[in-house]
């Protein structure tokens, strides 16, 4: 046996059984004859066994899960020529059999066309508890490899695993309680299908700095240093405007500084400008906030304020030239923001997200 954990007695609970008596309806409650072998410790996260009742769902199974198919293999990706997909079903007790029977329609469909395929099967629950994932492909390989990549991004919460018959099954914890869960799968499937990388040319997708930096500033109305200045003088304006100094301190210990710029290490910006963020500065509690960042030659500067842009601060911007250029200018080295804002209309800020 490999060392791939399994439940102990070897049961496997996401490998098809052509004995078993558990069937669904598509998306309804499971209907065991009888029960279901309990996992290590997961006694309490299944459901109760109800009492025996006749197989008479099967066809009902078979049908819903060609429809799922169908639409999974008409929204799948192709990645370097395997098509790939996520699938995440309705949760019901006990359907580790449903994703076994999505599986074997996936095989039916794709293996005639002799395309390689690869998809992530899942069934998240509504309650706290372990969920089945089953990766199935046209390669063992495939799936055993997009199983490690899983493991990797579900890290402590893969409660068993195993490559079995050439898919890959799984109970992972919680799955479905977290905004990155789906994207997550999505990630391990089309990493997993990329074809092995040439160390001399950039894979699909890479962008490098220059083109990064070109993206960013075309999203920016960027200003220059005497407008900066000009700004942070202006008492007329509709929005506070703040100068956020983001190098290290090292560098401005080195390069000197503007007294009265807030200073924001890089490494921070993101959570002390995001207006739903707990750590959030008090002043970012608006999303019309005008926030001007400031580098030493304004090529942080300038991803730094997309970032912030991303956060939905769009009045956000950099200075040209960064605090070189505002030397050069000959501006001074203490500013005062004399904004004085409105309220925004009588409310007290945007909600802190818990």
């Amino acid at each position: 046996m490999s060392n791939h954990s399994q439940p102990e007695g070897g049961q496997r609970p996401w490998v098809s059984n052509s004995n078993s008596s558990r069937t669904s309806s598509s998306y309804g409650d499971v209907i065991p004859r009888h029960g279901y072998p309990a996992l290590d410790g997961a006694d309490e996260e299944r459901s109760t066994p109800r009492s025996p009742s006749p197989d008479n769902l099967g066809p009902i199974r078979e049908r819903v899960a060609q429809t799922i198919v169908l639409r999974a293999t008409r929204d799948a990706e192709l990645v370097d020529g395997t098509k790939i997909g996520v699938v995440l079903t309705l949760p019901y007790s006990a359907g580790e059999e449903f994703l076994n029977t999505i599986a074997s329609e996936l095989k039916r469909v794709l293996a005639p066309r002799q395309h390689p395929y690869l998809f992530v099967l899942a069934q998240p629950q509504p309650q706290p508890g372990l969920s089945p994932v089953l990766i199935c492909s046209s390669a063992a390989a495939l799936a055993e490899r997009a199983g490690i990549l899983v493991r990797a991004k579900f890290a402590g919460r893969v409660a068993q695993h195993d490559l079995v018959h050439g898919r890959w099954g799984a109970l992972v914890r919680d799955l479905g309680t977290r905004t990155f869960d789906e994207p997550a799968l999505w990630d391990a499937a089309r990493k997993a299908a990329r074809a092995p990388l040439d160390p001399l040319d950039p894979p699909p997708g890479a962008r490098s700095v220059a083109q990064l930096l070109a993206h960013a500033r075309a999203r920016l109305q960027r200003i220059s240093p005497r407008a900066a200045f000009a700004e942070l003088q202006d008492r007329a304006l509709l929005w506070p405007v703040v100068l956020v100094d983001i190098r290290p301190e090292a560098q401005r210990r080195a390069c000197g500084g503007i007294a009265g710029a807030l200073v924001v290490e890089r490494n921070v910006l993101e959570w002390r400008f995001d207006p739903r963020c707990a750590y959030r500065l008090p002043i970012a509690d608006r999303y019309d906030l005008r926030v001007i960042v400031i580098c030493q030659e304004s090529y942080t500067s300038s991803l730094a304020a997309a970032a912030l842009h991303d956060l939905g601060l769009l009045n956000a911007t950099d200075v040209v030239g960064g605090y070189a250029a505002w030397k050069e200018a000959g501006l001074p080295d203490e500013v005062e923001m004399a904004s004085s804002a409105p309220p925004t209309d009588g409310r007290l800020s945007v909600p802190v997200e818990a």
